[in-house]
Parts: C-alpha cells; structure tokens; sequence
C-alpha cells in the first residue's frame, strides 16, 4: 500500500467542493434504469444547490466517470452503485459508497448480475409478446445497448408506447413482484456483497429499507461489515427515518439518504428532493478512508 502523504491529501480536501450544501446519495442514470444522463443528473443537481450527489445505478458503476467529466468542481460525484443483494431469502438492495470503480472482484461480479438481467430482460420482452404486447424491436435494441436492465425500463417503453398509460399501470398489469411477465432474478448474498463493497474500499449501506430492517438483523448485517443504513428516503415517514437513526446510533452506523431519482417523475424523488447533510457526508468518507 502506498505510503500517505499529508500534504497531498491536504492539497485533495482543499480541492473538494466546500461541504456546506447537501447531498443527495442515491441517484439513477441511463446508464441502467434511469432517464437522465450522468450529464443531466449534475445539472439538475447545481439547479438544486447541492454540494454532492452518488450515482447509484444498478449493478454498474459505468456512469460514474461520465458525471465527474461533467462536474468539473462545483458538485462532487461519489462513485456509488446499488447491488441486488439477497438476506434471509429476501431481496435487499445494497448501496456502496466510495468504491473503486476499477476494482477488479467488485467488477466481475457486477458484470455477472448485469449478464443476468439481459437475459431476464429479454425473458420477459419474450413473456410481454405471449400476452399479445410487441415492443418496438428497434428501440428495444437501442435501450438494451445503454447499460443494466431492468423491469422499469420496460414499463417506461410500454408507456412510451401507448400500450400502458403510465409506469404504474406497467407494473399493476405485468411487471410487479408477481405479474405475469416478471421473472426472478439473479441475487448475490448479502454477506459477499458487503465483502466486495469493502473490498473495492466503499462503505456499504442498507438502500431504502423496509420494516424487516430490525435491530436483529443490524446486529447481523453489521457485523458483516454493513457501514450506514438508509435514514433518509421519500418513502420514509418522519418517525421512521427517526427510528432507523436511532439504530444506526445504536449499532454504531453511518446514515445515508437520497431521493432515489429515476427521472422527472415522481415529483417526490426529484434529485434533491431527500438528503443528507456535509457531516453525514464526511462520515460515510472516513469510513470509506477516503484521502
């Protein structure tokens, strides 16, 4: 490991965006299932006043680069991702913060979930068609070529093409948990997708948990390595936002927050709409030992 030097590091902080905004740690990108651009997300961002934002995306870290080539130094780009994960035969997302986008393990294994979710996506284009609903292959083909694939890409082009008239009657007709064109996915267990996060040198943190994120489960998951929970989140209410901070206090977590952004709708998870303050911030990146 290379030997720290105190005045580069110095000269580094002296370089970050003044921490005095806040940050919005849980953003999407076209780069898997949302609409913005990496270039877009920083200017939405500046609009907001924000001194940083993580692009988040599923199973990919691909926008990462993108967005600070963008920033330049006005508004900070963690590097992030959102992992499909799974706990106790349940799906948990998790979200890595301060990772290494090039790290070696971190990318395999990204690559292998971002393998499967073409497949399952194509799978369900196929399952879409048996009940009588063609996509355009041309734009499906296009879409597919943009990065990590998802249930929420397809919806999206259903609505664009008139065949549901919104996102939500997507997933009520086909797309839900248990519709009739889902197809399961491929999860990596909790406990190595902790591993790889630290690995990559991130902090890994529990995204957008439900009710089913106890102070049993904490216990587990932190010591497994899990740095933060999710605290702050549109769907939270004030109380349980409260709560859960109250337990990341308890276990010794960071917190983390975010509007969980995939474009211009739900007002309610515009980029910057939820998120955390500078401090939060600088804890998630000392635990991430980030110089």
């Amino acid at each position: 490991m290379p030997r720290r030097q105190p005045f580069t590091a110095l000269c580094r902080a002296l370089a970050r965006p003044t921490a005095l905004g806040r940050a919005d740690l849980h953003i999407h990108t076209t780069h898997s299932d949302g609409l913005y651009t990496p270039n877009q997300v920083v200017e939405l961002a500046r609009r907001s006043g924000l001194a940083a934002v993580a692009i988040t995306d599923h199973d990919t870290t691909a926008g990462v680069a993108e967005a600070r080539a963008a920033a330049g130094s006005p508004v900070e780009i963690v590097a992030g991702v959102e992992i499909t994960a799974e706990y106790r035969r349940c799906e948990l997302h998790l979200l890595g913060y301060f990772v290494r986008p090039g790290e070696a393990a971190l990318g395999s294994a990204l690559t292998r979930l971002r393998e499967h979710r073409a497949g399952r996506f194509w799978g369900m284009v196929e399952r879409l068609r048996s009940q009588g609903v063609a996509l355009d292959e041309r734009a499906l083909r296009e879409r597919a070529g943009s990065g990590a694939l998802g249930r929420r890409n397809l919806a999206v082009m259903l609505e664009n093409e008139g065949q549901v008239g919104s996102v939500r009657e997507a997933f009520t007709r086909y797309l839900g948990d248990h519709g009739p064109v889902t197809l399961p996915k491929v999860r990596l267990p909790v406990r190595d997708a902790i591993a790889l996060v630290c690995g990559a040198g991130g902090v890994a943190a529990w995204a957008h948990p439900s009710y089913d994120c106890t102070r049993e489960s904490l216990a587990e998951l932190s010591g497994w390595g899990l740095g933060a929970v999710e605290a702050e989140y549109p769907a939270h209410r004030a109380g349980r936002s409260r709560e859960l901070r109250e337990m990341a206090r308890e276990f010794g977590l960071a917190v983390t927050g975010g509007s969980d952004c995939h474009g211009p709708e739900p007002a309610a998870r515009a980029i910057g709409a939820c998120s955390v303050s500078a401090d939060e911030l600088e804890e998630l990146r000392r635990r991430a030992r980030v110089e």
